[in-house]
């Protein structure tokens, strides 16, 4: 049985929770081994119980390294959140294309390649590693520019670098294209980050979404996929026990 390092959005599991840190406790006892997104008040909780902070966002979602004028920016915060990395045993700094606002794909790709490289030199001297996410423009993100695989693989390979990876979302990637385990095979080497979710819905991974979790956690696995598998989902009941089926969903067997 092959085990991969698992974490869970906090963003997603925490409505109602009224004690984090018994929260973070319990999912740690589960076997989680990070969570992710979690309000800075809180990591040092997380660090009590055990947990890394699996990755952690910088800059904004809708306006990000497309565009020139966004880059100091990012820089800014990206060497803010470096100096936490050890301590807080940060894995991961998620970061965004931003949406397209009418600009071409090959010339938001060019500039995103471009702020991807200021980055990568300190990522790689302090052993983070920078994840560009994937997310659909169809349903959840209209307009972002980073909606499918292909763009993505073009500015990770165009980075070379071994700090600078694909934030492989199953969820949006399932509904902007499809075909799935065929993709994720094909793009092995450069998944850093893999986030899961039911779709439709965005919802536990039950038997009500058409998602074969299990079949794509094999494909991760036999390709020698070593990084996080992130649940970012939002639970149809009680959050712990959604993550405790979602736990055993994503053990290869």
């Amino acid at each position: 049985m092959a085990q991969f390092k698992q974490s869970f959005a906090w963003w997603s599991f925490s409505r109602g929770v009224t004690d984090p840190a018994s929260f973070l406790r319990s999912a740690r006892q589960i076997g989680y081994e990070g969570v992710e997104l979690l309000p800075p008040e809180l990591w040092d909780k997380a660090l009590d119980v055990g947990l890394v902070i699996a990755s952690e966002g910088i800059g904004s979602l809708t306006h990000g390294l497309n565009r020139r004028e966004h880059h100091a920016t990012i820089e800014e915060e990206f060497h803010h959140k470096l100096e936490l990395v050890d301590r807080y045993k940060i894995r991961n700094l998620i970061v965004f294309s931003g949406n397209r606002m009418g600009l071409d794909d090959e010339e938001g790709l060019q500039v995103t390649i471009e702020g991807l490289r200021r980055l990568a030199p300190a990522a790689e001297s302090q052993g983070v590693t920078l994840v560009l996410e994937l997310l659909n423009s169809k349903v959840d993100h209209p307009d972002y520019q980073c909606d499918h695989t292909s763009w993505a693989f073009r500015a990770i390979e165009a980075v070379a670098s071994p700090r600078v990876k694909i934030l492989y979302d199953i969820y949006h990637m399932q509904i902007m294209e499809g075909d799935i385990i065929r993709t994720m095979h094909q793009i092995a080497g450069q998944i850093g980050h893999v986030h899961t979710a039911g779709n439709p819905g965005r919802q536990d991974l039950d038997q009500d979404q058409e998602l074969n979790y299990p079949a794509l956690m094999h494909t991760l696995d036999k390709d020698g996929y070593s990084g996080f598998v992130g649940q970012e989902f939002v639970p149809k009941g009680d959050s712990l026990e959604a993550l405790r089926k979602a736990f055993r969903l994503c053990t290869v067997r």
